[in-house]
């Protein structure tokens, strides 16, 4: 399961002429459940707060929703994916200036001093590789995507001895033990769940574009 995805998966035309649709309720949800997470990891590892990062997030999508009915999907001229990104870039640029802005300024050597070193300590997001930052959730919110689906897909039951045994890595004998079941049922979930995972990863790749 630790098989490395790509890096550039574009998004899916489809999803994107549905957000064109604001009442599309259902496709806005889709929008947030694949990104919102990608933005935030993001936002947090560039060195924002939780509070700054939701900040992020709901600028970030009030920023899709306003421009994504001028969006034209053209692979020559830019990925969706990458005017994201650069949106997402200009959030968290915002943020850290907010919280910039929030140093107390007075006077004296000694209180200026101290406010330098204050700023000092703010992260500067043009000092971290947002780009590996970036595919890095990316590659994180595929998997989770694709999980989701497939954990609606299969019992509980089995569902459940997959997660323990391939996602919170629990010792096959451990899981059996716990649950009650036969070794060979572990190992039996776990390939039934895997080929699905598989299945989904790889359909989400191809239709996504």
């Amino acid at each position: 399961m630790a098989e490395k995805m790509e890096n550039l998966i574009p998004t899916r035309r489809s999803l994107l002429s549905r957000l064109k649709n604001w009442e599309d309720q259902e496709s806005w949800n889709d929008f947030s459940r694949i990104y919102r997470q990608l933005v935030y990891g993001v936002a947090r590892q560039a060195g924002l707060n939780d509070a700054e990062a939701d900040a992020v997030v709901q600028e970030t999508f009030l920023a899709v929703a306003k421009k994504i009915r001028e969006f034209k999907y053209d692979p020559a001229i830019g990925s969706f994916k990458s005017w994201l990104l650069h949106t997402t870039q200009w959030r968290i640029t915002d943020q850290f200036r907010k919280r910039r802005k929030m140093v107390p300024a007075s006077g004296g050597a000694a209180r200026a001093t101290a406010r330098t070193s204050t700023v000092e300590r703010i992260p500067d997001p043009a000092g971290f590789r947002l780009q590996d930052i970036w595919d890095q959730e990316w590659e994180k919110s595929i998997f989770a995507s694709a999980l989701h689906k497939v954990k609606h897909r299969v019992k509980a039951s089995q569902y459940q001895l997959f997660d323990l045994y391939m996602i919170k890595q629990w010792p096959v004998q451990k899981v059996a033990l716990d649950l009650g079941v036969s070794v060979g049922r572990v190992y039996l979930a776990k390939h039934r769940v895997s080929v699905l995972l598989k299945k989904e990863i790889t359909r989400l790749r191809r239709t996504m574009a």
